[in-house]
């Protein structure tokens, strides 16, 4: 064969196959390279800590990036593009996703933002909850108080079995002191105590998840464990020991009954805000107070385990009303100046 017919024959159909895919690989890179390299550039200086020498366009711009090299992955896969451009797609494509969406923080970073001011931000973001809560757990109390006041067959009923004990009407003072002090009390005292922590974790967690059912069940539980309260406090005030049982439960009780405070007023936050969404649409609105919420109760859970903590030591330990007063009464200051005075500058929060 001559040249001349060597410069007309007809080129092999695979070898024209490659040939096309790899001019076509070419201008799809050449056309999208400017953005990949730029991505790239974003997500090494990001790997490597240095945050302060990205310009404000390229934080900007990063997610924008992310889905053009999202979008420029999906269309090489569907043209069989040439597989080190897919491999280097495919690695950018995952880095800038765990740069954009992906967890930044570990457990002790999370705990530490928590601690450090996002629990305290959650707390103040269902302020009028509190208020709904609290408003409704006096209530309870007084309801309580007044039941028995009228009738003490209503003592049986607010009052359950396991937590009575030797706390009965028609008790004498003496017994009833008893079980607030003195190592004759202790055994049925421990016993009480983890009775009495084992129903306020119940209700601090059911009051929370009924608040799903627009928060009323929320609402009569929380009038129903204050009622019980209630009861007792008149049954000790009639045989004068109402300082003496208010000293013996605030070592834990202001705990306790903080967190359970908390938590009912969660379970409300979310029913309100299936009840009344306002603009937004349901389901967001309830996702946006179900993530509030969440935060408020994993703070409530680590309250409970404090009050164990102040239940099982303190309380046994210390003896003297005074003591308790105190001990109750710093825990109740702690709580409010941590969760609503004390605040640090955070994403969304005013120092």
């Amino acid at each position: 064969m001559n040249a001349l017919s060597r410069l007309f024959a007809k080129t092999p159909e695979p070898v024209l196959a490659v040939e096309q895919a790899a001019l076509r690989s070419d201008r799809f890179r050449l056309e999208r390279e400017g953005d990949w390299k730029r991505l790239e550039a974003i997500v090494v200086r990001m790997e490597k800590g240095r945050l302060s020498r990205l310009s404000d366009e390229d934080i900007l711009a990063l997610p924008v990036l992310y889905r053009t090299v999202a979008s420029s992955l999906a269309i090489a896969r569907e043209t069989s593009l040439d597989a080190a451009t897919l491999a280097y797609l495919d690695s950018l494509a995952q880095r800038a996703w765990f740069l954009v969406y992906g967890p930044r923080v570990g457990l002790w970073g999370w705990l530490r933002r928590f601690l450090g001011g996002d629990w305290g931000r959650a707390v103040r973001g269902i302020g009028p909850d509190i208020a709904i809560a609290l408003a409704v757990m006096v209530a309870g109390a007084v309801v309580g108080w007044l039941l028995v006041a009228h009738d003490p067959e209503w003592y049986a009923a607010l009052i359950p079995e396991g937590l009575a004990d030797a706390r009965r009407p028609g008790a004498d003072a003496a017994t009833l002191r008893g079980t607030l002090y003195g190592d004759d009390g202790q055994a049925g005292l421990a016993v009480f105590a983890a009775a009495l922590f084992s129903n306020n974790a119940q209700v601090a967690i059911l009051a929370f998840a009924l608040g799903f059912a627009f928060a009323l069940p929320s609402l009569l539980l929380l009038v129903h464990n204050m009622a019980g309260l209630g009861a007792m406090l008149w049954l000790f005030d009639r045989a004068g020991l109402l300082p003496d049982l208010v000293a013996w439960l605030m070592v834990h009780g202001t705990t306790e009954l903080f967190a359970i405070l908390l938590a009912g007023a969660a379970g409300i936050h979310v029913g309100r805000a299936l009840a009344f969404p306002g603009e937004a649409a349901m389901l967001d609105a309830a996702a946006i107070a179900g993530r509030r919420a969440a935060q408020v109760m994993t703070g409530v859970v680590l309250m409970l385990i404090v009050a164990a903590m102040l239940e099982g030591f303190f309380r046994q330990l210390v003896q003297d009303p005074v003591g308790r007063f105190a001990i109750g009464s710093f825990m109740l200051v702690f709580w409010i100046g941590y969760l609503f005075a004390w605040r640090r500058g955070a994403s969304g929060d005013a120092a």
